[in-house]
């Protein structure tokens, strides 16, 4: 096992939230209160705030989340890996010029500005984190999972990838090498994972059905073409 852990480094563009004129005394206070905080701790924080002050519905909120994280943004990745699949020539230009390739179906903007396409093969699978906070590339994947931005997934990736992706269901060949790759806020990762034996005779529509968002994360593997029927 490689267990490789991609340089970085360590400027991820954390910045305070702006309080900006006609902030009140209370918001105020919660701002500088939670200043210094991790970024995931403030937008909870605000988001209380904005709730109590009857600026926020939770439960609009939670469908606009699961809209973007679970719908329009992996399905966006979906296309770009099928088109690869299919296409040899998009792939050797999604992975000589990501960004290029990924604009070419439509997809760009901010958080993934600059990707980097990992390739996983019969020898290397490749698997992303971000152990500083949730740097995630937007356009393609749309929001981050949870578990992505969870302190055990961002530390024990990096000290033992072989066990977590097995807890996600993902046995590796002893003999596989593992990489990590440590997004920041200047580079965003996307995994090419390897096409499902047995998907041949599928068209690239069937096919951006069996990639999940996981898969373009690493943790997991993309579907069997019996997950069609």
């Amino acid at each position: 096992m490689g267990g490789h852990h991609h340089g970085r480094d360590g400027h991820h563009g954390h910045h305070h939230p702006p309080q900006g004129p006609g902030s009140d005394d209370a918001a105020d206070a919660l701002l500088r209160s939670i200043g210094d905080i991790d970024i995931a701790v403030r937008v909870k924080a605000l988001e209380e705030l904005l709730t109590a002050k009857g600026l926020v519905d939770p439960a609009a909120l939670d469908a606009v989340v699961d809209l973007y994280e679970n719908q329009i943004g992996p399905k966006n990745g979906a296309k770009v890996i099928a088109r690869a699949w299919t296409d040899p020539a998009y792939r050797a230009r999604l992975l000589a010029s990501p960004n290029a390739a990924i604009a070419e179906l439509g997809f760009t903007g901010a958080q993934g500005e600059n990707m980097v396409v990992l390739e996983n093969t019969g020898e290397v699978h490749n698997v992303v984190v971000c152990t500083l906070c949730s740097c995630y590339p937007w356009p393609v994947l749309g929001l981050p999972p949870v578990w992505y931005k969870s302190m055990p997934y961002r530390t024990r990736i990096v000290r033992d990838p072989r066990a977590v992706l097995a807890e996600f269901g993902t046995v590796l060949p002893p003999t596989m090498e593992i990489r990590v790759w440590d997004s920041n806020s200047e580079v965003r990762y996307l995994v090419l994972p390897r096409r499902p034996a047995g998907s041949e005779g599928l068209d690239e529509t069937d096919l951006a059905r069996l990639v999940t968002r996981d898969s373009m994360i690493g943790v997991t593997e993309p579907l069997e073409p019996e997950a069609l029927t």
